[in-house]
């Protein structure tokens, strides 16, 4: 078999606050590139985005077998951010948009863009993933030695995962 290249993680990862979007398994263009917008890449610490899943199972015992055997069961997603925290800085009224943006209680859709620079404007076809979210409280993250200011939160995911779909071109 031949050598598959693999895709660098680094620099590779957009992720963008929405306000809200009319269906998650289509994020428009314009829905993902409005003004209101909230570009939080560069806020995220590289290990910032941490999304989880967790799967249950139903088991499926037969009478007439020694084996058991299984099935899909419900699935719940989770989602932390962790995030650096301007707050007190001198440039913390124009720095500090992660936390000015997911005010504990607020509503937003997190749109996550993997495997193309961070850079390249968003487009439509591309793939994306993105949560339905509410966040939850501020963490101020203890100081360590040669870091910066970080808060975590969690992100309560509020509705259906739009995962691996492709941005629309129009509404």
């Amino acid at each position: 078999m031949a050598e598959i290249p693999s895709t660098p993680a680094d620099g590779n990862v957009l992720a963008v606050l929405l306000p809200a979007v009319a269906d998650i398994d289509a994020i428009t263009l314009a829905e993902a590139t409005a003004a209101s917008a909230v570009d939080i890449s560069c806020y995220l610490t590289s290990d910032g985005y941490t999304p989880s899943l967790d799967e249950q199972v139903i088991t499926d015992d037969r009478l007439c077998s020694r084996e058991t055997y299984e099935q899909p069961g419900r699935s719940q997603r989770g989602l932390s951010l962790t995030y650096i925290d301007n707050t007190n800085a001198p440039n913390e009224a124009t720095d500090n948009e992660a936390k000015d943006a997911l005010v504990p209680g607020s509503e937003h859709v997190l749109l996550v863009r993997r495997g193309v620079p961070f850079e390249t404007p968003l487009a439509a076809d591309q793939t994306y993933t993105a949560f339905r979210i509410k966040p939850g409280q501020y963490m101020e993250m203890p100081p360590e030695a040669n870091s910066v200011l970080k808060i975590t939160q969690k992100q309560f995911i509020t509705g259906r995962s739009g995962v691996s779909k492709k941005i629309a071109a129009a509404a």
